[in-house]
């Protein structure tokens, strides 16, 4: 669930931004290490996010709870499907991730500035084959009519906010704030991907995942 809520975050990330470069620091890494990450495994990790001025913002750790996603397909920031390849199970490192591959210009929500550098520790905890990637823009829309209304992208957020509250995910007081970011989190969401400017969202349009059947 988290995952796809992520997916939405992604949408509203794309920036222009002067060129500055993703920096990877390995921390800790195994002697022996069979399988590293590659595009398209299913990674399951702790992190902890910081700004430059040490603010926490965001931290697996204290929901006791690892992150689980696809790399390399858009359902984290770009800083990290980059950073996160060629890693081994139980690696630990330092990533600091700048606008253009964070959150953008606009920030996400309350709790991170637009324009904001990011830092991450991350440790890698499992690597497993991906699911089937999972059909979002079908899920979003309800009546079928091959196009996203704000008001289905609304009621799409809701679910996942109740769903996260149910699960606890969203217990930290730095998600509370960016989950309690709806509307604008929507109209954010339309700016990026709504780009006849229609009001509507199309399938072509869609970013997030979806499948080619239509």
């Amino acid at each position: 669930m988290i995952a796809k809520f992520f997916v939405l975050f992604a949408m509203c990330w794309a920036a222009t931004w002067a060129a500055q470069e993703l920096k990877v620091e390995k921390v800790y890494v195994p002697e022996v290490c069979d399988v590293k990450s590659k595009k398209g495994d299913q990674l399951t990790m702790h992190y902890t996010g910081t700004l430059d001025n040490g603010n926490k913002f965001d931290s697996s750790l204290d929901r006791d709870t690892p992150f689980t996603f696809q790399l390399g397909v858009g359902q984290v920031i770009r800083g990290w499907d980059e950073g996160l390849l060629d890693m081994c199970v139980t690696e630990k490192r330092k990533l600091t991730i700048p606008p253009q591959l964070g959150y953008g210009e606009r920030g996400a929500g309350n709790v991170i500035p637009g324009g904001a550098t990011l830092h991450f520790e991350v440790e890698l905890i499992n690597i497993s084959d991906s699911p089937p990637n999972a059909n979002v823009f079908k899920e979003i829309d309800s009546d079928s009519d091959n196009q996203l209304s704000r008001e289905e992208v609304s009621e799409y957020l809701r679910k996942q906010m109740v769903e996260a509250e149910q699960t606890g995910a969203g217990e930290s007081e730095e998600m509370k704030k960016m989950l309690a970011d709806h509307d604008k989190l929507v109209e954010e969401i339309f700016q990026h991907e709504d780009k006849d400017k229609n009001g509507f969202i199309s399938h072509d349009e869609f970013s997030g995942p979806k499948h080619d059947e239509l």
